[in-house]
């Protein structure tokens, strides 16, 4: 396990990465920013790179160090998720709740502190898996998953959370290239493991001919897909929900119009027999008053670019 580098190490470069501030980081940590900057010169030492450009006053992530962010994100929010689960396996009360990795990093997550701002007195466990829940057998409250709109199994209360539009997104330079969908013949395809079917189906949608859906990067993430499209390496198929903030701040941009909207949204799950739990209610009515407000703000979002042409279609 020499390859690992220390734990410390790896949570100040995490909490650099999302603050962009070693100060910042150095009181959430009650250290001095010196020592901050010690764990991750330690840390560039040990992978033998550098992850941070450093300026006055600010410092600013690498290539290097946001694909190192994009890698080991994911399994830090897994540890945490996992730790706190057992932890809080003999708290009696605890609102367990299971949800898809990349949508917990990227809606659930920047969300979090609002909803213990509104409710500290509640205690959730947030667990990921790709895998959807059985309520019967797994040991869950609430889940966040795709399902057929209207189409609830037998015992299971469903509420539509967002929306899966889906559309081509890439770096702002290398969208220069594109001037129509049959450039993208001539570009790299990014696919995530999870979604092996989008770039098929948006290229049928969009009635695209002479592009080889099957070519290109595969990613075992959507997560990591996104974040290699914001890298420039390549085209990838981007969920409108999970992708909003990366739009405003212009990392990522759409270079078409058309989108084509999935009859699978994410959704809501819970039992019929927990749907009086009040702490329960709580956390569902949150989740779908956040959902209202980002609808809002993607529709914001979408009117400051080009008029899109959006595709309805049923399947995942």
């Amino acid at each position: 396990m020499r390859a690992v580098p220390s734990v410390i190490r790896l949570l100040a470069f995490e909490a650099a990465a999302r603050t962009l501030s070693f100060v910042r980081v150095a009181r959430e940590l009650n250290v001095t920013p010196g020592a901050v900057s010690r764990q991750i010169q330690g840390l560039e030492e040990h992978l033998g790179a550098t992850l941070f450009l450093r300026h006055h006053k600010r410092v600013e992530l690498t290539p290097v160090g946001r694909e190192y962010l994009a890698e080991i994100g994911p399994s830090l929010a897994r540890i945490a998720a996992a730790s706190a689960r057992i932890q809080g396996a003999s708290r009696r009360g605890a609102l367990s709740i299971r949800s898809y990795p990349t949508f917990a990093i990227r809606w659930l997550l920047p969300r979090w502190g609002r909803f213990y701002d509104r409710s500290p007195e509640i205690d959730v466990r947030l667990t990921t898996s790709l895998t959807a829940v059985d309520f019967a057998r797994d040991d869950y409250d609430l889940a966040i998953q795709v399902a057929s709109e209207g189409r609830a199994r037998p015992g299971l209360v469903q509420h539509k959370l967002v929306d899966v539009v889906v559309f081509p997104v890439c770096a702002p330079r290398l969208a220069r290239r594109l001037r129509t969908p049959g450039d993208l013949a001539r570009q790299t395809l990014v696919h995530s493991a999870p979604r092996p079917l989008d770039w098929p189906r948006w290229l049928d949608a969009a009635g695209v001919h002479g592009v080889d859906a099957t070519r290109g990067l595969r990613f075992e993430s959507l997560n990591l897909a996104i974040q290699a499209a914001i890298e420039g390496i390549g085209v990838a198929i981007g969920v409108e929900a999970l992708i909003r903030d990366d739009l405003e701040r212009r990392r990522l941009v759409r270079p078409f119009a058309a989108s084509r909207r999935s009859g699978r949204p994410f959704h809501v799950v819970y039992p019929e027999t927990k749907a009086a739990d009040p702490k329960l209610g709580a956390f569902r009515d949150w989740l779908l008053e956040e959902a209202g407000a980002g609808a809002a703000a993607t529709a914001r979002v979408v009117s400051r670019s080009r008029p899109r042409r959006r595709i309805d279609r049923t399947g995942r």
